[in-house]
């Protein structure tokens, strides 16, 4: 991970800037560092201690973590503006996740004082905080319901659903993200071979198509009908 300078961040992106006080914003300024990563290249890894929190200013991550033996889960995506090392915030200070860059990465990190600090003054960043806690847990609860009862079919569906939400499309009509075969087998708690396949099924019922790494929705009411299948 190598330091930038920290002309690379506007003070206008992340949740922190934005939710703070402006009277906050010249010690987020004193307090931020700005750092670079390449793709491919670990934030922090599940298991290490927590020293501070990230705001992605550029790029994508993956969060993700051990699933059974030599497996990943990705549990969530963060781009520009999200917060990034909040899952280790706590009374035992550990990250229980992983966060990787899935293409060139910018972040900005403040240390764990400041930003308790900044939680206990700007009362609206916390309240803001405490519901996107509440939303993730909301998230994490229903992902892994569906990790036990909805078919690979449904949950591949489903993660396409969560992607397009998320990224939307580009000018060409695909997701507006690229993410590999197996990230997407991690993404939705399948194997790489099963998602291939369910990829390749989809297209040929038209329901997607496929452009190498891109992919389109061509029919997303199909899509949505067997995302919820096995929904409770």
């Amino acid at each position: 991970m190598k330091k930038k300078d920290k002309q690379e961040c506007d003070l206008n992106s992340c949740m922190l800037c934005r939710l703070c006080l402006k009277e906050w914003s010249p010690a987020i300024n004193a307090h931020r560092k700005n750092f670079s990563l390449k793709k491919g290249q670990l934030l922090f890894r599940e298991g290490e201690q927590v020293n501070g929190i990230y705001f992605v200013y550029e790029g994508l991550v993956k969060v993700h973590k051990h699933w059974g033996k030599d497996k990943e889960l990705i549990v969530r995506f963060a781009r520009k503006g999200d917060i990034v090392g909040h899952r280790g915030v706590g009374q035992e200070l550990v990250y229980p996740v992983s966060a990787t860059a899935l293409e060139p990465v910018t972040v900005c990190y403040v240390d764990m004082a400041f930003f308790q600090s900044s939680l206990q003054v700007n009362h609206t960043f916390l309240y803001e905080l405490m519901l996107f806690y509440a939303k993730e847990l909301q998230e994490s609860e229903k992902n892994m319901r569906n990790l036990a009862h909805m078919s690979v079919k449904g949950r591949v569906a489903n993660a396409l659903l969560q992607l397009q939400s998320k990224f939307g499309f580009d000018k060409e009509g695909t997701l507006n993200m690229t993410l590999s075969r197996q990230d997407l087998a991690a993404y939705t708690g399948a194997t790489y071979e099963t998602v291939f396949r369910t990829l390749a099924e989809l297209a040929q019922d038209r329901i997607i198509s496929i452009n190498g790494k891109e992919i389109s929705i061509l029919h997303q009411g199909r899509l949505e009908r067997l995302a919820k299948e096995n929904e409770e």
